[in-house]
């Protein structure tokens, strides 16, 4: 035995493990994530610790913050309680968010992922498909399919998620293009893997990091799109919103800030704590910083 001691050889990492020890290295993230998990908090249970219907007139109207210990926030020009109304606006702000950042996804990543598998003439009829909804005014095109179909948080979710996806089918087919030729999919294709085992097991999954990243982004791309249509007043008026509150009480904002500004709020740090998440997720999938 010599005098030296043998190094141990580095543990080899999971791209899992190594990618959520980059996350956690980055500050900004985590504490995005620590906000993002709060306002989800609050929204779930925080009406079961503060009651209240956010529709019910409940005292006088502009009532000032602190002026009224029952209302720390104040009320809007109904009467009806802003704190009541966040914390029931934010579950279906959220849902319409995560709803249509849902459907965007599964539009784009679908007609994506056969653009840039097949190639050929498919790859050229999807992408014209893809580039004519790029041109539409996004926001005049959903106001249409919400005014044709009624205004609801489903129609909302469906109506963001048809106007949003060209963006993740351009970037789910060049990640099939570059993906497609690598060895390990030719090597599929060799022992007979049939198509669509290939673009759904093998190729999606390698694909899927910036993928996620995408659709984490397009949560507060759908949450601003929401709070802009409800501002217009082609929300769900039977459901409250943070946008459905910004809304019904811009008219008065010279009068009374707070009911504008505490849903304004509300939404500025979801969707800013949904970037930093986004940022976060984009430096952890990225192989060349975990090199470094």
């Amino acid at each position: 035995m010599t005098g030296t001691t043998a190094q141990k050889a580095p543990e080899a990492r999971s791209p899992a493990r190594e990618a959520w020890r980059m996350y956690r290295r980055n500050l900004p993230a985590v504490a995005g994530a620590i906000i993002l998990l709060a306002i989800i908090g609050a929204t779930l249970y925080g009406t079961f610790f503060y009651g209240g219907d956010p529709f019910e007139i409940v005292w006088a109207p502009h009532e000032a913050p602190g002026a009224t210990p029952e209302f720390p926030l104040g009320t809007d020009y109904l009467g009806r309680d802003i704190v009541a109304g966040l914390l029931t606006g934010g579950g279906p702000t959220l849902a319409v968010g995560a709803a249509a950042a849902l459907i965007t996804m599964i539009i784009g990543v679908s007609l994506g992922a056969l653009a840039g598998y097949y190639g050929g003439w498919l790859d050229n009829l999807l992408m014209r498909f893809t580039e004519f909804f790029q041109v539409l005014p996004a926001l005049l095109f959903a106001m249409v399919l919400i005014t044709l179909f009624s205004p609801s948080l489903w129609t909302i979710a469906i109506a963001i998620g048809v106007v949003s996806w060209p963006q993740t089918a351009r970037l789910t087919r060049a990640e099939f293009l570059k993906i497609k030729e690598l060895e390990y999919v030719t090597a599929a294709r060799a022992i007979g893997a049939k198509n669509g085992r290939i673009i759904w097991k093998v190729i999606l999954p390698n694909a899927a990091p910036p993928l996620i990243v995408s659709a984490t982004l397009t949560i507060g791309v759908a949450i601003l799109f929401e709070a802009g249509l409800s501002f217009l007043g082609l929300g769900d008026p039977n459901q409250m919103s943070w946008g459905l509150m910004i809304g019904a009480n811009r008219e008065y904002i010279l009068d009374a800030w707070w009911p504008v500004t505490f849903p304004g709020l509300a939404i500025f740090l979801t969707v800013f704590a949904v970037s930093l998440v986004g940022d976060g997720l984009n430096d952890a999938f990225n192989p060349k910083l975990r090199e470094r």
